[in-house]
């Protein structure tokens, strides 16, 4: 009988026995360990394995690290806005603070400007501050903060650190209306400080005055300073109030003089008001008449 292509039964193909084999694998894992422990011949190994597989690792960390950086990234950015709010917020502050700083300072300056004056000038004073302008339009008037419990009366003298800007002419307990120099209605009595020449200034409108009832041929020029002259025993003489800008001499009678305030009319917002000027002697009384004499009878 012939034993060619003749397969032997199963039974004799089984081999080792799952144990046997478990031994033989663990066997072999030690070996290997002691092995790579004691030379180091698998760190080339896993060396070249890491570099394989780098590219793996990250595709898989990247979803995690996609959720991890944009939270991260949300989280900055409201953090930095909320800091940018507060930078603003403190810098609206510090430019607050810096223009009160000027502010007081600029008052200051004045106040210590009137004080000044206020000393060169040797009369009593009071110090006030403007409130609000005038209801009429029509009228250059400003309020100011005090009134006759403060002494203040109609026909004062107001000034501030440059010169002369209004005249009280109403006066209540606790305010008083000023009427500004540039007021049509107001009038004040001055004289060229250069040589002596008498006017009387008015308000022109516009910020502007004009020195009315000069000759055309009066010695006066652009350049000229006119300061009140204290003839009307209202104001005290050499306030200074302002400042000759054009003189026009087209007519044959009265110059055309427009003038220009030196104080800050339209701006200033501290002021003193000034006590009146001692008034002028009164006028000696003209010497009366000689009656008329009556003719005598003649004695028989």
């Amino acid at each position: 009988m012939s034993l060619v292509g003749h397969q032997a039964p199963p039974i004799f193909r089984q081999g080792p026995t799952p144990l046997v084999r478990l031994f033989l694998f663990v066997s072999v894992c030690l070996v290997l360990l002691v092995a790579d422990l004691r030379f180091r011949y698998l760190e080339v190994l896993r060396q070249a394995l890491s570099v394989a597989t780098y590219p793996l690792q990250v595709a898989a960390a990247a979803p995690a690290d996609f959720f991890r950086n944009g939270a991260v990234y949300f989280a900055t950015l409201v953090d930095v806005q909320k800091e940018n709010a507060m930078l603003r917020e403190s810098q609206v502050e510090a430019a607050q603070r810096l223009l009160r700083f000027d502010q007081i300072e600029e008052e200051n300056r004045h106040l210590r400007a009137m004080l000044d004056m206020s000393q060169a000038l040797g009369s009593r004073s009071v110090a006030a501050e403007i409130l609000y302008d005038a209801p009429d339009p029509f009228s250059r008037k400003v309020i100011l903060n005090r009134g006759s419990q403060q002494g203040i009366e109609a026909g004062m003298a107001v000034v501030n650190e440059q010169g002369m800007i209004g005249q009280v002419s109403r006066v209540y307990p606790v305010q008083a209306e000023v009427t500004l120099v540039t007021d049509k209605d107001q009038a004040v009595p001055v004289v060229v400080s250069r040589n002596g020449l008498r006017g009387v200034l008015t308000g022109a409108g516009q910020g502007r005055l004009e020195l009315r009832f000069t000759l055309s041929g009066a010695d006066i020029k652009p350049g000229d300073r006119l300061v009140t002259s204290g003839l009307d025993g209202l104001f005290m003489p050499g306030l200074p109030v302002a400042d000759v800008i054009s003189v026009d001499r087209d007519s044959p009678t009265f110059a055309t003089v427009v003038c220009e305030p030196v104080a800050g009319v339209e701006r200033t917002t501290q002021v003193l008001v000034l006590t009146r000027a001692e008034l002028p002697p009164p006028r000696p009384a003209s010497e009366p008449e000689a009656a008329p004499t009556r003719p005598r009878k003649k004695v028989r």
